[in-house]
């Protein structure tokens, strides 16, 4: 099994036990219910994409601060124009919103993990990155996973980071931040075959349908918000801080950004998009 860090899988087998208690079923609502299906263990769900319908599912509870994560294997085999998704959001259209986007592909080409971060309904700051060798995202369920506080949010994969967006407020003038704003938990596939795969070049081919994600083994440990009131008393929960990145984290951070075998898109690198890079370009190391 391939890994982005070589300590990750033994780190998260015993975070495991911060999972969701009790039955996914009673922690979440559907839609397009024919194509979502709880597992028998009552950890474990699946969703599926044909030609027919897409699958989301949503939290019945909102956050501020915490760790959300889940263990994801992607659909296999040939999967181009497929979106397969695991994000937070708060209610459009000024939400904010934390995403993860597994981009299909053709059998034996690589996937693309696509992220991005919206503040009050605001996004353009996309990030592609491909998994690395010997990483098969099809083959074997990984952990992705934010740590969102009051001072950045990092996005992880088998726990190692591999995106963070700082709160750069006091910093850079007019910056605002995601803190106020109580999210939820989705993920979802759906049909993306106009952008996703080679920029949209290659579609679905539903020959090959149902195409199938499962989740397992859910991380909701956050502070609970249901409004305003909540959400100012989140400012001091214990979730609000976390240590900082340690420096070989941000290193590696650091290798992916300079490696471009790895990336295939960076906003802060897009200079017909952005002339002037983004402040919090010049902040993250990724």
């Amino acid at each position: 099994m391939g890994s982005f860090g070589g300590l990750a899988f033994i780190v998260l087998v015993m975070s495991a036990v911060v999972c969701v208690n009790g039955n996914l079923y009673d922690e979440f609502s559907t839609w397009s219910p024919g194509n979502v299906r709880w597992l028998a263990d009552g950890k474990s769900v699946s969703i599926s994409l044909d030609q027919a319908s897409s699958a989301g599912v949503s939290s019945n509870t909102k956050y501020v601060y915490g760790t959300f994560g889940a263990w994801i294997k992607l659909p296999p085999f040939d999967s181009a124009g497929t979106v397969t998704t695991f994000y937070l959001s708060s209610p459009f259209p000024s939400q904010c919103e934390f995403d993860f986007e597994f981009l299909g592909n053709k059998s034996g080409q690589p996937f693309l993990l696509h992220t991005n971060v919206f503040v009050d309904g605001v996004g353009g700051r996309e990030q592609q990155i491909f998994f690395p060798d010997g990483f098969d995202p099809t083959a074997d369920f990984h952990f992705y996973s934010f740590d969102w506080t009051a001072d950045s949010v990092v996005f992880r994969v088998d726990n190692q980071p591999i995106r963070e967006f700082k709160n750069l407020a006091g910093q850079v003038p007019n910056f605002t931040f995601c803190k106020t704003k109580p999210m939820g938990l989705f993920f979802s596939i759906w049909d993306g075959s106009s952008w996703a795969t080679r920029g949209g070049q290659d579609k679905i081919d539903f020959s090959h349908a149902p195409f199938t994600a499962t989740y397992t083994n859910f991380v909701m440990d956050g502070c609970v918000a249901t409004g305003q009131a909540d959400a100012q008393a989140c400012q001091s929960d214990r979730r609000a801080h976390s240590s900082a990145l340690t420096t070989q984290e941000v290193a590696g951070m650091e290798s992916i950004r300079s490696n471009p075998a790895r990336v295939k898109y960076n906003y802060c690198d897009d200079k017909n998009r952005y002339p002037t890079a983004p402040p919090e370009c010049a902040y993250n190391a990724m």
